[in-house]
């Protein structure tokens, strides 16, 4: 392999290399087990598989791929001692177009969510003609081969820019990141600009989405019956949660990034750290614990298999 660029994340955690992986291997074995157990409860249960519980099903998956992009690499190069991961440029790429394109699906599939719970509650008339079988595994596909084609064409891009430097301060490869090594120049600003373009199309317009669809539904909360106001928003937290950590996410390191905030190594490490902990911790508790019918199929899986 042709070592291109060197990953020196490792340096900032190499003093503490076992705990940081008992961490991780904690925290990923936390994912697998709990996103992997709502799935099998939104599959195994009949009265389970409306809209709603197909798209909850579809962001932990997403989730779960976006884990297995980076935990498992992560937990093989702790324990070696380390400080620095040497990686091919082609590997680099593949790893950020894996982790930006199930990044912009995480917030496509949440505004396919938030459009489920606007047809329930303002146009519950409507929503089984419009929700068929056929239109919720077309907004699946949607969800998943446009963030894919965007990041593609972008990492494809980056793959052409000549690099000036070859040290990354992450722990896993991002294209912003990798864009940021190269020269400078015409083609790496027009690529700049292309991201902010691409980052419009599959996280700004679907998070301008979910805020109006959730606005609407407030408005009409507002003016129903209280009971009904209940549980429509009941329904509707567990998403906004979702969304909202999601969204704090993405602009924590947006922001980091375009200012230059994040430029020294320890900040940029614990960024990219927080960004891969908590969103894969937070979904599947809000969604195993906030949303009462997974919850109560969850309770009685695991009351069975004590039993037994």
């Amino acid at each position: 392999m042709t070592v291109d660029l060197t990953l020196d994340g490792l340096v900032q955690l190499s003093d503490h290399r076992w705990l940081f992986f008992s961490v991780f291997s904690a925290v990923y074995l936390f994912v697998l087990c709990s996103d992997g157990l709502v799935v099998y409860v939104i599959c195994s249960q009949r009265n389970l598989p409306r809209p709603m519980f197909v798209f909850v099903a579809a962001l932990l998956l997403n989730s779960l791929a976006a884990s297995a992009s980076i935990y498992p690499k992560l937990l093989t190069d702790l324990p070696s001692g380390r400080r620095f991961v040497e990686v091919s440029r082609a590997a680099c790429l593949c790893q950020a177009f894996v982790v930006g394109s199930l990044g912009g699906s995480g917030f496509m599939l949440l505004a396919t969510m938030a459009l489920d719970r606007y047809l329930s509650v303002c146009r519950p008339l409507r929503y089984a003609a419009l929700l068929t079988p056929a239109a919720v595994s077309a907004l699946l596909l949607f969800c998943w081969l446009l963030p894919a084609g965007v990041v593609g064409v972008a990492a494809l891009l980056a793959g052409r820019l000549p690099l000036c430097r070859s040290e990354l301060s992450r722990v896993y490869c991002n294209i912003y990141s990798f864009v940021s090594l190269s020269c400078g120049g015409g083609a790496a600003q027009l690529l700049n600009v292309y991201g902010m373009v691409s980052a419009a199309a599959v996280v700004f317009l679907p998070a301008a989405f979910v805020l109006f669809s959730y606005g609407r539904i407030l408005s009409i909360c507002l003016r129903r019956s209280r009971a009904f106001s209940s549980k429509a928003l009941h329904t509707c937290l567990p998403h906004l949660l979702v969304f909202i950590n999601y969204s704090l996410s993405f602009a924590v390191e947006m922001l980091l990034q375009r200012l230059g905030a994040g430029s020294g190594p320890a900040t940029s490490v614990l960024v990219s750290i927080l960004l891969l902990v908590i969103p894969t911790l937070f979904n599947p508790v809000v969604y195993g614990l906030k949303m009462k019918e997974i919850f109560t199929h969850m309770k009685r899986l695991l009351s069975c298999s004590r039993a037994d």
